[in-house]
């Protein structure tokens, strides 16, 4: 009875292992597949294309230049490529601008043909219509070249505008740099602290003191982030406001304030475990050889705890680099380059707020901002334990 059990345990714990695995992989290959989908996309919004006189020798735009025309940032084609001369913008939705409803039709039905002869009036036009109605072989305008969303483009461009027409800015580079940015100053801030804590407790305190804080660690870390993004959006935004005088207190600097607190007590938790596990004689040989406690401390223990240390910091980065909700609450959320009393947005923070309500190319983006974070965590855990093994090694 006793080996069926063990038999039957066995079985299911295979089970449970092997269920995981590949709940696992379908998880990283929907990833893959969706997040990479973004770059065999058109550059223009599906279903409508550009148009511009035959005369015009601009034969394509790319998606940044798309965008400055039609916000009329750029007013001449030599701007972009082509000859000296104003541009004229028009779109679909201007049609009743130019054209009466006897002159398009009950049902749009001239509408090809209105089109047809604005393009062919205007030597400077860029028309932002349907493809419908420049398609036909008596059509007298062209149609500029689209191409697929580049590499370039997503990781390059500076601009993050999901919805923009005709051509949405997918530029993931100010997403990236706030979140490299948060991440590594809030780990500059919190290990330093954190380690201290954790020598403190592990090799100083008094059996009463450690179970003091103990406890107050532990619910440190189990706070809810919302409640530190709460405290951080009526405490610590107002100081920074009236402290360094700007104009809006959600910031960066507030962003990197909330999430150093925030990852402190995993920190300080993962290092005491990793100090306490060090043997005791390595210390009372460090000590019997006349070196300080503080020597000790920083010469013996801390490099002979260095792997568990190490954890410590993948799961504080791990952290960081994965929170939404408090960042999203103190940093202002506004998608700017990042700089320390600007309003910022982070990969997270953007698949948070944008994905109850995206679809199409917006969607397919935001599940390439995930696949940008999954790879992060995966090259981060990579390189620790590179440089782990070659320190064993060695």
């Amino acid at each position: 009875m006793k080996k069926v059990f063990e038999k039957i345990i066995s079985g299911i714990i295979t089970c449970s292992g092997f269920l995981t695995s590949v709940v696992i992989l379908l998880i990283v290959v929907f990833l893959f597949s969706e997040g990479l989908g973004l770059f065999s996309q058109k550059t223009i919004e599906e279903g409508y294309t550009l148009v511009v006189n035959k005369s015009n020798p601009v034969e394509e735009l790319n998606a940044k230049q798309i965008k400055e025309v039609f916000d009329e940032d750029v007013t001449n084609w030599e701007e972009v490529g082509g000859k000296p001369g104003p541009i004229m913008v028009f779109r679909f939705e201007d049609m009743q601008k130019y054209f009466s409803e006897e002159e398009l039709g009950p049902n749009y039905e001239n509408a090809t043909a209105c089109i047809n002869s604005l393009v062919e009036k205007n030597p400077g036009i860029v028309a932002f219509v349907p493809e419908e109605f420049a398609g036909d072989d008596g059509f007298s305008g062209k149609r500029l070249k689209d191409h697929t969303i580049s590499a370039g483009e997503v990781f390059g461009g500076n601009e993050w505008f999901p919805t923009a027409t005709p051509a949405a800015q997918f530029g993931f580079m100010p997403l990236i740099l706030g979140t490299v940015w948060v991440t590594v100053f809030a780990i500059l801030f919190a290990l330093p602290f954190g380690l201290s804590v954790a020598i403190y407790m592990s090799e100083v305190s008094s059996a009463r003191m450690r179970a003091i804080l103990k406890p107050v660690i532990e619910l440190l870390n189990g706070i809810p982030s919302v409640v530190y993004g709460l405290v951080g959006m009526l405490v610590l935004v107002p100081g920074i406001r009236k402290l360094f005088h700007v104009s809006d207190g959600a910031s960066l600097l507030a962003a990197i304030i909330v999430l150093a607190i925030m990852i402190l007590p995993s920190i300080i938790k993962v290092s005491v475990t990793a100090l306490e596990a060090v043997p005791k004689e390595y210390e009372d040989a460090s000590l019997a050889l006349g070196a300080t406690p503080v020597e000790t401390y920083l010469r013996v223990s801390v490099p002979a705890a260095k792997s568990g240390i190490a954890a410590a910091v993948v799961l504080g980065v791990g952290r960081a680099i994965g929170e939404a909700m408090a960042v999203m609450m103190v940093s202002g959320n506004a998608c700017n380059m990042p700089s320390l009393f600007e309003s910022v947005r982070f990969l997270t923070t953007a698949v948070a707020s944008e994905m109850s309500y995206s679809s199409g190319l917006q969607r397919q983006a935001l599940f390439s901002i995930a696949l940008v974070l999954f790879l992060f965590i995966m090259l981060l855990n990579a390189t620790l334990n590179f440089f782990l093994k070659r320190n064993k090694e060695g």
